[in-house]
């Protein structure tokens, strides 16, 4: 959903905001869900649930905060809850939201294992709930961008990606993601991200193959990964790497994108996350330069010439499209009130993520292809 979709259907909510209530308040509920609910007209930041509740009282004093999530679920005028706990706990408190009747917005990854998700799709179902993972890098800039360029058929037909997500993080933190956990370690981090802009862009591939490694002194966990998708069937043999490491001072492209007629490359990461970490609260109302990205792709075109033999490169530069990650809660926000068919994140793109992490663990055992079930 473009931003113009989002403010006319922003003009036609006139009912009463939705109550959406926070489960966790750690990172990523600190972060990213509380500012942007908060961001959002038509839904009200109601409620928090924290295990510390001084930090969240102090940086929310006219929102509601809990110890417990029994006294969360119990409150019959809070409409969706958000899970933004760590991974091992999001299958029990989403379905104990889903049993008292709210919608559950779930950070990414849905679950740890694709038995929880589909338990979790099939009891939303039941109780006719929405169910959605948040994926706030569908609305990253340099994904838009490359959605734009690849919309154009500027590059011909794409044979090859790779997309990293590389940091420079040589000590590793105390905290539940670095422990031998299920659902810890970077494939359960930064993958579900990838996979997902992956499967919106090209759809399931056919096969994965999947490697994992502990690269860092003390690390408990995987913190490096490469993953290869295959596109036999479909997309001429497209192969799509998607490759994250916490231990790369200098990153190369964030997207390498090539096809028969061009590349497409782009540097640096979506500036949203760090604004946000440095505490910015923004408002869809107002957005101006809101994840502005100071940092253009650059497409690279072989174009036929009149008069010369062989095709000539030429430089243009990529749209440069403001990433929004408000854009998420603003279409569930929609969705919930009947002014688009879908949330944000379908049932089946839940479950398709949760497939491809699954099948990955695997591949890693193994040390092979893994084909998809037909």
């Amino acid at each position: 959903m473009n931003d113009s979709t989002i403010a006319r259907n922003s003009a036609n909510v006139n009912a009463a905001p939705l109550q959406v209530a926070l489960i966790g308040y750690g990172n990523a509920g600190r972060i990213f869900h509380a500012p942007l609910i908060s961001g959002v007209r038509g839904l009200q930041l109601a409620c928090i649930c924290s295990s510390k509740p001084g930090t969240a009282q102090a940086d929310w004093p006219q929102v509601r905060v809990v110890a417990t999530p029994e006294a969360l679920l119990a409150d019959p005028g809070i409409d969706v809850v958000v899970v933004a706990t760590p991974n091992a706990s999001h299958h029990a408190l989403a379905k104990a939201a889903l049993l008292a009747g709210k919608h559950v917005v779930v950070d990414k990854p849905c679950c740890v294992t694709l038995a929880e998700t589909d338990d979790l799709l099939a009891t939303a179902q039941a109780e006719n709930r929405v169910l959605t993972v948040f994926q706030n890098r569908r609305f990253d800039a340099d994904f838009l961008a490359l959605q734009q360029v690849l919309a154009s058929g500027r590059l011909g037909r794409v044979v090859q990606v790779a997309s990293h997500f590389d940091r420079y993080r040589p000590a590793v933190p105390a905290r539940w993601r670095e422990q031998s956990l299920p659902g810890s370690g970077l494939w359960f981090d930064l993958g579900p991200h990838l996979l997902d802009q992956a499967l919106v862009l090209w759809g399931m591939p056919d096969a994965l193959c999947l490697d994992l490694a502990c690269l860092r002194d003390g690390a408990h966990v995987n913190d490096w990964f490469h993953a290869v998708l295959r596109y036999d069937s479909r997309h001429g043999g497209l192969r799509v790497i998607l490759h994250a490491s916490t231990l790369v001072a200098q990153p190369g492209p964030r997207w390498a994108v090539h096809g028969t007629q061009g590349s497409f490359t782009k540097f640096g990461l979506d500036p949203q996350e760090d604004a946000l970490k440095a505490g910015h609260r923004p408002q869809l109302a107002a957005l101006h330069d809101w994840g502005q990205d100071p940092q253009a792709g650059e497409v690279l075109r072989f174009d036929a010439i009149a008069g010369v033999a062989s095709p000539v490169s030429v430089r243009h530069a990529a749209p440069k499209p403001c990433g929004n990650y408000l854009a998420y809660y603003a279409h569930l926000r929609d969705h919930l009130r009947g002014l688009v068919s879908e949330p944000p994140v379908t049932a089946t793109e839940v479950r398709s993520v949760m497939q491809l992490l699954t099948l990955g663990e695997q591949s890693a055992a193994q040390g092979r292809f893994m084909a998809l079930p037909v």
